[in-house]
């Protein structure tokens, strides 16, 4: 493995009641966390290519822990996101690198199909900082109740020479939607979109 990995955090998250009302069966959500060492802090560095290949590796790697920690099946995951922190020596051309050009065909496998987009988002702070994951619907980004994210930190990541990387997935959308739109059991997933 090209990333040298500090630690991974994995979490799940169960919703069983909102407002009061009982959510049966609980709306499931987990993410898996790598907190990696960053090849490039501190340096201006013109080619990327490490961080595509690590963001290759974690791609699988942190969708498979997500769909382990949830006891499903792959073809059970509905939604997922990906997002990454990057540590004060960094730039967010390094989190780029990890998320856009390769991390997605690894965690499509991890999940199953994955017609939709992978929603991302990045950003730069220090230890502790929070990281929001968005999500929307694995096949069909027009699904409205699979708008959602995910909120993770890690009390000493990332180190200023360091990166977390985050990916979540889930096997529901929100508790109780109730905005309309496309519904996921009327999804098709061919174009990504419906």
């Amino acid at each position: 493995m090209k990333a040298k990995i500090r630690k991974i955090v994995v979490t799940v998250e169960d919703t069983l009641t909102e407002q009061g009302q009982v959510i049966s069966p609980p709306t499931r959500r987990a993410a898996a966390i790598a907190v990696i060492e960053n090849p490039f802090a501190g340096q201006y560095v013109e080619d990327l290519e490490l961080l595509m290949e690590i963001g290759e590796e974690l791609g699988g790697l942190l969708g498979e822990r997500c769909v382990k920690a949830l006891g499903i099946t792959p073809a059970e995951a509905e939604s997922y996101g990906k997002a990454a922190l990057v540590g004060e020596t960094g730039e967010l051309e390094h989190a780029a690198a990890i998320l856009h050009p390769r991390m997605g065909k690894p965690l499509r496998t991890a999940v199953e199909k994955g017609a939709a987009l992978v929603p991302s988002s990045k950003k730069m702070g220090a230890m502790g900082t929070p990281l929001d994951i968005p999500l929307g619907h694995k096949d069909a980004a027009y699904v409205r109740s699979h708008f959602d994210g995910m909120e993770v930190r890690i009390n000493d990541a990332p180190r200023t020479n360091e990166i977390m990387v985050a990916i979540a997935v889930t096997d529901s959308g929100r508790p109780l939607p109730r905005v309309g739109g496309l519904e996921a059991k009327d999804a098709e997933g061919k174009d990504g979109l419906r």
